[in-house]
């Protein structure tokens, strides 16, 4: 592997965190200076430095290998968790270095779960820092990496075809050098939409551009400590939902639609089960929650319930009411649609309906065969025949998701003495949900967990942001190395 190529690439990604970090220093001073300035500063310095520095003395490379493409997915990652977690770090408070920590992979993945007792008691500049890491995470570190590397080089589009899942490509018409453009205008166009929505609904500007940030991401980080249900808006409440709806739908697809004027592109196999989960899930939920006379009302009910699975659905983690007091039915149906969660193509973590419709079509595929043998069966998905050897990895992805999920919890209930909030903590995290149930639900936070769940929660964090294939990869790689050369 060249590091010069590794090192080169990954100054993209810092330089892209050092960008927001100075908008975030620009946001302090409109404040007149406020208590995070000194922090802000010192951290932009850093990181822009570092990230400059390859730039300087390292010579340009226009070819990579698979091994340094994956080595630059995973450390573009980690690297902007560390440079990350520098403005809260400097800043003080409640951020011990795990705390940072926490936070800072929490931002990034889109994960939204938050170690803060009172987000309010932040400054300005530094929620908007919260914010902006959501922003960069949602599109992907990479993504933006992609965004200003120059032209339609080799590795542009090597580095493409490895950020992307094989998934997510499906159903962008057009060439692999112009699908990291589509996926990054449909994301700033929605980001322009909700901030207008939001100002138009009695938002101020701070907080509308911080929510737009955290919602075309489906991140959940808020300005406020009881997140949406704060500004006790029930127009507020249903941008909310459209907007975390339209960032869990396929890209490809919202962008199909803006080109072609038409709602045809949303006649999509795959977008009818997701919003069939959905209306399920909600009907369920409404009536649990009226029945058990969490909620007074059916109207009540009915937006609560929807919110809150749209919320969960999307990996957004926002929230109207505590989740904390819900009973059982409705709390284990928020986290089995946060598990399955939207499409791929967008900017919500979890399994993806996708990956769960070839589940479930490939078992009722292979009973047909079992029961009959002669016959000639096929899975096919809005009319395309997915081949076996294009089925396999995305079973083997559940497969290794599950493993990984089971593993966490086993291990978080070692370093954590409550066992339900290693199962419920990993099982959020994992998923990049945020929000949680019970002790870890949607007013709550992860301040009380011990720093070795924390750093627990934050490699599930990483793991079902990246989708494990990378991370994987570059274990594979490093291992090798070290087993030949004890050979």
């Amino acid at each position: 592997m060249k590091i010069q190529v590794i090192s080169r690439n990954v100054g993209y990604a810092l330089l892209v965190s050092a960008l927001f970090m100075f908008l975030s220093i620009l946001v302090s001073v409109s404040r007149g200076n406020d208590s995070a300035l000194a922090a802000l500063t010192i951290s932009f310095i850093i990181t822009f430095v570092v990230g400059v520095f390859p730039f300087i003395f390292v010579r340009k490379h226009s070819a990579i290998s698979t091994q340094e493409g994956y080595m630059i997915i995973v450390l573009s990652w980690l690297l902007s968790f560390l440079f990350g977690m520098l403005p809260y770090a400097l800043w003080g408070g409640p951020f011990t270095i795990v705390n940072a920590w926490f936070e800072s992979v929490s931002g990034y993945t889109t994960t939204g779960s938050t170690i803060l007792e009172d987000v309010e008691s932040l400054p300005d500049s530094l929620l908007f820092w919260r914010a902006s890491t959501h922003f960069i995470g949602g599109l992907g570190v990479v993504v933006f990496l992609l965004l200003v590397i120059p032209g339609s080089t080799q590795m542009k589009l090597r580095l493409t075809n490895m950020e992307l899942s094989s998934l997510s490509k499906y159903e962008y018409r057009s060439r692999t050098n112009k699908t990291v453009n589509i996926f990054a205008w449909v994301y700033f166009g929605i980001t322009a939409a909700a901030f207008l929505c939001y100002l138009l609904a009695g938002m101020g500007p701070f907080d509308a551009i911080c929510h737009a940030m955290s919602v075309v991401s489906t991140g959940g980080f808020s300005t406020r400590n009881l997140s949406i249900g704060a500004f006790d808006s029930v127009a507020v409440d249903l941008i909310t939902m459209f907007f975390m709806l339209c960032s869990s739908v396929h890209f490809g697809i919202l962008f199909m639609c803006f080109v072609m004027r038409s709602v045809r592109p949303l006649k999509n196999e795959i977008f009818r089960c997701f919003m069939i989960m959905i209306a399920v899930a909600s009907l369920i939920v409404t009536v649990s929650l009226k029945v058990n006379g969490v909620e007074q009302t059916w109207g009540r009910s009915l937006l609560s319930a929807s919110f809150h699975v749209v919320s969960f659905v999307t990996t957004t983690g926002f929230a109207i009411s505590d989740n904390s007091v819900w009973p059982m039915l409705p709390s284990a149906m928020l986290m089995f649609v946060g598990l399955i969660c939207g499409m791929a193509g967008s900017t919500c973590g979890g399994i993806k309906i996708d990956r769960f419709v070839l589940l479930v079509k490939s078992i009722v595929n292979h009973m047909k065969n079992v029961l009959h043998p002669t016959s000639v069966n096929e899975v096919r998905v809005n009319g395309r025949i997915i081949r076996e050897q294009d089925l396999s990895p995305h079973i083997m992805y559940i497969s290794m998701y599950i493993f990984a999920m089971l593993f966490s919890v086993a291990a978080g209930m070692m370093v954590n003495g409550n066992g339900i909030h290693a199962l419920y903590g990993t099982l959020s995290s994992i998923s990049n949900i945020g929000a949680s149930l019970y002790d870890l639900g949607t007013f709550s936070n992860y301040a009380s967990e011990p720093a070795a769940a924390k750093i627990l929660y934050t490699i599930n964090m990483f793991l079902g942001r990246v989708e494990i294939y990378p991370v994987l990869a570059v274990l594979m790689m490093v291992t090798g190395r070290r087993l030949n050369r004890n050979r």
